[in-house]
């Protein structure tokens, strides 16, 4: 059994500040699991423009406010605590925040935890992983 509290998390190398985010990364690949679990904020008044070229993601938001607009067709959804998207097709979206937002995030493949956004928002598929 695994067990890791937000708190230990925050304070290890789990915690990557991206700029307009802050993920605490509490399940990584190397815990076997098949996937990853993150607790991301995206700060009030960003943009941050993302493509997921070698990861799926479920993003299930606890608080705050902001929208994803989808790249492609220029669909805008509203997100608020409760809202719950799927990035299932590798969709290239802008991730806006009006208020901070806190949000679960799965990933599959899991990340190893040090990745960040690369100049077109994606995250390289095999990154140095983070050790306890």
């Amino acid at each position: 059994m695994i067990v890791r509290t937000l708190d230990e998390c925050k304070n290890s190398e789990r915690a990557i500040n991206g700029g307009n985010w802050e993920s605490v990364r509490m399940l990584l690949k190397d815990d076997n699991m098949g996937f990853s679990f993150h607790i991301t904020t995206i700060f009030a008044g960003t943009e941050t423009p993302i493509w997921y070229q070698n990861h799926l993601e479920s993003v299930y938001c606890m608080s705050g406010e902001g929208e994803i607009e989808t790249c492609d067709d220029g669909k805008v959804y509203q997100i608020r605590p409760g809202t719950l998207y799927i990035l299932d097709k590798h969709d290239k979206h802008l991730l806006r925040a009006t208020k901070d937002m806190q949000m679960a995030c799965v990933f599959n493949p899991p990340l190893n935890g040090k990745e960040v956004h690369d100049e077109n928002g994606v995250y390289a598929l095999e990154a140095e992983t983070v050790t306890d």
